[in-house]
This record gives C-alpha cells, sequence and structure tokens, in this order.
C-alpha cells in the first residue's frame, strides 16, 4: 500500500531508515494471504513471509476500522470489506449501508493500528518486535475530504471534532493517528535492531 508507505515515512523521519515498497523485491504475482484473526497475526504474517521472499529486514502493517454498532465489524476485513478488489469508496459505501439506521452517538468507532517487523535470521526470519496503536472518533453519515485514504472521509477523530481524517492536514493527522502512535512505539525497536553488532548483515 503506497498510501501507507508515504505516510510511514513522513512519521519516522529518520535518516538512517529508507522504506520502499515490496513491488519490484517480490516475485510476480506474490502476495501473503491475510488468514489471521487479528490485526497481530496478519501484521507478523506479512512481515515474515516478506521477509522470507526478499532477504530483507520488512515492515508490515495491518489496520482497519473496528466499528461499535457492527460488533467490531470490519476489523480484519476492513480493506476488502466489499470484496476483495472492491476499493476505498465500494467499502465506505457499505458501511454507510450498514450504519444508516444507527444514531449519530452509537456510531462510534476507532481506527487499530499494528506494525510488525522483521529481520534475516540464520534460521528464517526473526520477529524483532510487534507495536500498536489507536484512535478514538466515530463515523459520519457522509465522506468528507480529499486527504487520506480508505475510511478517512467518514471518520471524525474524538481530537479533531467536526472534521474527518480525510480533512485534516497530513501533520496534523501524524500527531493523532493509529499508525503515527504504532510508528512511534516501534522507532526505538528498528534503531536498536540497527545498533545490534550481531545483527545479520545484508
Amino acid at each position: 500500500n503506497l498510501g501507507k508507505v508515504r505516510e510511514l515515512t513522513r512519521l519516522f523521519d529518520e535518516p538512517r531508515l529508507r522504506l520502499v515498497s515490496m513491488e519490484g523485491l517480490v516475485p510476480p504475482g506474490f502476495e501473503v494471504e491475510e488468514t489471521g484473526s487479528t490485526f497481530e497475526e496478519n501484521a507478523w504474517k506479512k512481515a515474515r513471509e516478506v521477509c522470507s521472499a526478499t532477504g530483507l529486514p520488512a515492515l508490515a502493517d495491518d489496520s482497519g476500522i473496528e466499528v461499535d454498532a457492527l460488533g467490531g465489524r470490519p476489523g480484519v476485513y476492513s480493506a476488502r470489506y466489499a470484496g476483495v478488489g472492491a476499493g476505498d469508496e465500494a467499502n465506505n459505501q457499505l458501511l454507510l449501508r450498514e450504519l444508516r439506521e444507527t444514531p449519530a452517538e452509537l456510531r462510534t468507532a476507532r481506527f487499530r493500528c499494528v506494525l510488525a517487523f522483521a529481520a534475516p535470521g540464520a534460521e528464517g526470519p526473526l520477529r524483532v518486535a510487534i507495536h500498536a496503536g489507536v484512535i478514538e472518533g466515530r463515523i459520519l453519515t457522509t465522506p468528507r475530504g480529499e486527504n487520506g485514504f480508505g475510511y478517512d472521509p467518514l471518520f471524525e477523530p474524538v481530537r479533531f471534532p467536526g472534521w474527518t481524517t480525510a480533512e485534516i492536514t497530513p501533520d496534523e493527522k501524524n500527531e493523532i493517528s493509529h499508525r503515527a502512535e504504532a510508528a512511534r512505539a516501534m522507532l526505538p525497536s528498528l534503531l536498536h535492531w540497527l545498533d545490534e553488532p550481531d545483527r545479520v548483515t545484508l
């Protein structure tokens, strides 16, 4: 997801790190099946399999939106809520249809993000670190804003009432987002790994 690559690059803002998409680094047709029942399981599965396929350290994100009125759905199915390959607009429209009878005070939701970092090891990928972040808010009745991606146009964060995460600036979003919280927690783990004298040399 190039949107996530761009967002994480801004979040880490660390000259020792260079994030790249796995495109061009994995074999043609490579895909990780997200079969986990939690964000943690999926994030680690993606990090492990990309690390195995490339021989490079891999940072994987699994994230989505949990809506209380829907019992926590879409959750781990957020990216494919309206079907595999359906896209952001279709996912947003399905969410709106499912909430059309739900009053504003019951449309509470949260974005959740888990970042997992795997590094090459002598016997396969090593699980170096895993960190999570959450942002609370609610789902609006119509999408607003051109920034962001995914469910951003429908999500009004508690810390920016009256705005969606697609209307605030990237810098404002990076102050409060679930991915920003996870990235802040992950950065020391990445730097610690870089400084390990016995880590695998690439």
